[in-house]
């Protein structure tokens, strides 16, 4: 009787990690990028993650976007990049590229989710986002060089890598300028990052086999 129940267990654990390990498919999972496009992050696999901050589909899959990362792999590396699809999305696309000039996004990334979607502020509006700087001890000298001066400079460089790559919408994902996907095209957050695990896997390979060449 107990071997057998150990067997049962056995054979549901080996069905949990075939599920885990279920395949990706072009076209369904993902699709290709034509032509690809250079990455920015030199030896490591360059994940992109297009967003913008009042985007509530952005919002609801960041806590587990977070958690993902930090079992990203030591070869690859997440660049985030705020899409700019119109002129309202310009401010949140400023305020992401100052407060990385600050360095400040891992302290404050997700505190602008929560002020947006949470607090219900609108760090759009000056008054309110001077309030927000305020709260959370930020030099507002250096943040309005870094919001009006070298912000709208590398936001509309964003604006242009979305368009290049054909970005419709957000959140959505680009693995080493060759492969495409988001959420709706994986069908879920838990196999959007199942996904985007394989195709780091795919895109390592290729990089191995270019070399090897």
């Amino acid at each position: 009787m107990f071997s057998r129940a150990l067997a049962f267990v056995a054979a549901a654990v080996f069905s949990l990690s075939a599920f885990a390990a279920e395949p990706i498919f072009e076209g369904h999972d993902y699709t290709r990028v034509s032509p690809p496009r250079a990455v920015a992050t030199g030896n490591k696999v360059e994940v992109l993650e297009f967003f913008w901050y009042r985007c509530p589909h952005c919002f609801q899959l960041e806590p587990a976007l977070s958690k993902w990362l930090k079992t990203l792999p030591k070869d690859a590396q997440i660049r985030r990049v705020p899409a700019v699809f119109r002129p309202d999305w310009m401010p949140g696309a400023k305020l992401y590229y100052a407060l990385e000039e600050m360095r400040l996004l891992g302290r404050l990334h997700h505190k602008v989710f929560d002020a947006y979607h949470i607090e219900g502020l609108d760090l759009d509006n000056p008054e309110v986002l001077r309030t927000w700087l305020t709260k959370h001890r930020i030099d507002q000298t250096k943040f309005n060089v870094a919001y009006n001066f070298g912000g709208p400079g590398k936001a509309k460089a964003g604006q242009k890598l979305a368009t290049a790559y054909g970005i419709q919408g957000v959140p959505a994902f680009i693995v080493d300028g060759k492969y495409a996907t988001s959420v709706s095209q994986a069908g879920s957050e838990a196999r959007l990052f199942e996904v985007l695990d394989q195709l780091i896997a795919k895109a390592r390979a290729e990089r191995k086999a270019k070399k090897s060449k």
